[in-house]
């Protein structure tokens, strides 16, 4: 047996606070650009099937019961109340969250309540850029209030995220811009924007990721799947290869999320630099039945004390349970079959077991 009894979650969102009927749930499920094909549910995706694995037992229900069955249940017990057993049941003790999603999810200190753990807040750029331009009057004063916003944040986060791959695509110029380029390009940006407009200028989001890099704290960049209807060969971590070489040797560690599917990528960047970690956590959620096949390819490349797990929830507490459950499988399942075959032994599989389930995160964002 492979046992991993700490989970440090470190990338996921909160969980909705209001009730949910069957589409509403089904949307929050599997992120698609509409509905599922005529006559069939999003239930029937590996994630679905996941969820109907693993979640019923915690809501006293047998598992694989009909979805029916299974948001009924939901229903008597109330969103709290489900949210508390289902996020308690998943076995994280800490939950690293990002709050640059929008609607009524619940922020660290409540996700940390329900589910009887930590948390600490993850700041994603893109949104606090848009929130200092939505008070700032001038170019000068966007760009003083958006370097001391960053500085503030930084005293009390334990990472940066950007969706600089999502707004544009990762192949960013991987130079800081110069001060009269991001004049000009703040100038643009604000002159044409309504309060609450996204930011997706390339000049922008370089110097916003520059402004992190100088933070020293952890950055985390979305690769791979993402969005839906997003042109996902402009988020393959390769993309990234001459930004990651511009930062090496600068004392900030870059974190590649999610990746999946080319999550070998991702793998393959922190194998090669110092200063690089791979995700293992969307991927699996994505992939359920598969999700040891997709772990075993990532352990192919990346060194093992650069790998972390994340659930990379939002909005449902089942996807915390489906991460936490299905990255525990996975890994007991690829390193118990290497102990069974004689490749490796019980106690080094134990190790580094425990260095990818919690240890790797407590290093890299300082939990110790």
């Amino acid at each position: 047996m492979i046992e991993t009894p700490s989970l440090v979650d470190q990338y996921c969102h909160g969980v909705l606070r209001t009730e949910l009927g069957l589409g509403t749930f089904e949307a929050q499920l599997s992120r698609t650009e509409g509905p599922p094909a005529p006559g069939t549910t999003l239930f029937d995706t590996q994630t679905g099937f996941a969820v109907r694995r693993w979640c019923p037992p915690l809501l006293g229900l047998e598992p694989h019961c009909p979805p029916a069955r299974y948001l009924a249940r939901r229903r008597e017990l109330g969103v709290l109340e489900t949210g508390r057993r289902l996020l308690r049941g998943s076995g994280i003790t800490t939950y690293l969250v990002d709050t640059g999603l929008p609607g009524d999810l619940t922020g660290p200190s409540e996700l940390a309540s329900a589910g009887a753990a930590e948390a600490r807040e993850i700041v994603r750029l893109e949104l606090l850029a848009e929130q200092v331009a939505d008070t700032s009057g001038t170019v000068e004063s966007f760009l003083a209030n958006l370097a001391e916003s960053v500085h503030a944040a930084a005293a009390n986060a334990v990472a940066f995220t950007s969706v600089a791959g999502v707004r544009h695509g990762l192949a960013l110029a991987p130079e800081p811009p110069g001060p009269g380029e991001v004049r000009g390009a703040a100038g643009r940006w604000l002159a044409g924007r309504r309060v609450g407009g996204e930011l997706t200028d390339a000049v922008l989001l370089r110097h916003l990721l520059w402004i992190a890099v100088a933070s020293g704290l952890p950055l985390q960049l979305h690769a791979g799947l993402g969005e839906p209807g997003q042109r996902i060969d402009r988020t393959d971590p390769v993309l990234l290869t001459d930004f990651v070489r511009a930062t090496a040797g600068l004392g900030t560690d870059l974190v590649l999320l999610h990746g999946y599917p080319y999550h070998r990528h991702a793998a393959h960047l922190a194998g090669v630099f110092p200063h690089v970690y791979a995700d293992s956590g969307a991927a699996l959620v994505r992939t359920g039945a598969r999700a040891a096949t997709v772990l075993a390819e990532i352990l192919e490349l990346a060194p093992f004390g650069k790998i972390l797990f994340s659930s990379g929830a939002h909005g449902l507490p089942e996807l915390h349970v489906v991460g936490a459950r299905l990255f525990r499988e996975a890994l007991g399942r690829v390193l118990g079959g290497w102990v069974a075959e004689g490749a490796w032994s019980l106690a080094d599989a134990q190790r580094v077991a425990g260095m990818v389930a919690a240890g790797n995160a407590r290093r890299v964002y300082g939990l110790e």
